[in-house]
């Protein structure tokens, strides 16, 4: 593996900004110093520019195996490491679900061979697959994910019986997606009675509504406090359930902890007017008052972790009406943009922003020697210069499915290059794709 050095960037790192040079060796930060004389086979110029860690998404689903034909473990991989996610961590509702270790162990076979970025892969929870979840190795697995809303047959886990099971044996972090299904059922059967096939999309966030979400959170976390359970709630999307969450203890002494994702951040119900079904998602986007709400809660530390829930679908699927278009926005290769945008309007700080999508990730998964620019730690790393402007087309996107709600805008700040695990992997629009991401490992 080639070294590399970078000279006089800005490094954003454990709440601070100083000039530094780095060097990488064998796939590690070897050395942090004001100058550094290394001989390196590749010298990067950060002169007036910012390097950051990888970002660590939590939260996506890149739909292989079985729905391959929306996107896969190359193309969405690809399209992260170019928004400056090194790592990311996938979801179990692919086809078949992820609910047997086997399964489990073939999506890491897959990614070993394909993905660009590092991985790791969530064990899938259903009503009767508690004696496969327990072999799940916490080493080397981020979580156990429970869909307590938002799916279909045995992955929909919302009986109070089976989920206390879950809650009161599972050792490691449970991850949950969390909306009463008894609550959306009601109101999608009032509005189907009201408008047959012919709804309008700004109906979505008034079926899936805050009480929807609010009514499974509060369960998840009553039930995490009853039986002491490490819970990491998915994206949270109303200012109800905000009050859920601790902020008066650090990060690393929470037994509960939340989620918030760009796209909650950055969009509210006002937009489906001229967005449509393209941000239609689980839990839906909602009005202002529940988006204005979130940022507040992310800068003091009840929401945790800024993630994506990159949920790609072809154009034809999104192109349906409401009740046929299925959930789901394709985020990540812009979730750094949307935060930098933030950054520019002066609603959050540089070192807000990597603390929230690199350290916090890091700290809440107990991800091994990454998300923070420290000698010795694996060289996840992202040149980003701040004031390059450029607009987001479609020739720009490396999405497998195509489309993306922000064709057409134009974002401040573009990522130059991408360092995943020592590896130079992106390079101004120019992928090097010679060797591949590495499989995460946690600390138990």
């Amino acid at each position: 593996m080639k070294s590399i050095i970078i000279k006089s960037a800005q490094i954003i790192n454990e709440g601070k900004i100083e000039v530094k040079d780095v060097w990488v060796r064998n796939g590690r930060i070897e050395k942090i110093a004001d100058s550094i004389s290394s001989g390196a086979d590749i010298e990067i110029d950060g002169t007036g520019k910012y390097l950051m860690p990888g970002i660590i998404d939590d939260q996506v689903h890149f739909r292989e195996p079985g729905l391959t034909h929306k996107s896969n473990l190359y193309t969405e991989p690809r399209s992260a490491v170019a928004g400056g996610t090194t790592s990311f961590m996938e979801m179990p509702n692919t086809v078949p679900n992820t609910l047997t270790q086997e399964l489990l162990e073939d999506k890491y076979q897959i990614a070993a061979q394909k993905s660009l970025a590092n991985y790791s892969f969530f064990m899938g929870a259903s009503n009767d697959n508690i004696e496969e979840v327990l072999k799940t190795d916490n080493e080397k697995v981020c979580g156990i994910k429970i869909f307590m809303g938002s799916s279909t047959g045995n992955m929909l886990v919302d009986n109070t019986k089976t989920l206390d099971n879950l809650f009161s044996k599972v050792p490691m972090l449970i991850a949950t997606h969390c909306e009463d299904e008894a609550t959306i059922r009601h109101n999608a059967a009032i509005y189907k009675e009201k408008y047959g096939d012919d709804i309008p999309i700004n109906m979505h966030p008034i079926i899936r509504n805050v009480d929807g979400c609010y009514i499974s959170s509060s369960m998840a976390v009553e039930m995490a406090k009853k039986h002491n359970t490490r819970l990491h709630i998915l994206h949270i999307s109303t200012a109800k359930e905000l009050d859920l969450f601790r902020n008066d203890i650090p990060l690393t002494e929470k037994r509960i902890t939340a989620e918030v994702c760009v796209h909650h951040l950055y969009f509210n119900a006002s937009q489906y007017d001229s967005l449509g079904t393209q941000i239609k998602c689980n839990p839906a986007i909602k009005d202002a008052s529940n988006q204005e709400a979130l940022l507040p809660a992310l800068l003091d530390n009840r929401l945790d972790i800024i993630a994506t829930d990159h949920a790609p679908h072809t154009w034809e699927e999104k192109s349906q009406n409401l009740w046929k278009a299925p959930s789901g926005v394709p985020l990540v290769q812009h979730s750094l943009n949307v935060m930098l945008e933030f950054y520019h309007q002066g609603k959050i700080s540089l070192e807000k922003i990597v603390e929230k999508m690199c350290h916090a990730p890091a700290q809440c998964f107990h991800v091994r020697e990454r998300g923070y620019i420290r000698e010795g730690y694996w060289a996840d790393l992202v040149l980003v210069d701040l004031d390059k402007e450029w607009t987001v087309s479609k020739e720009s996107l490396h999405y497998k499915c195509g489309w993306s709600p922000f064709v057409g805008h134009t974002f401040k700040g573009s990522v130059e290059k991408t360092i995943v695990s020592g590896h130079l992997a992106y390079d101004n629009g120019t992928f090097f794709e010679n060797k591949k991401g590495e499989r995460l490992l946690f600390d138990a």
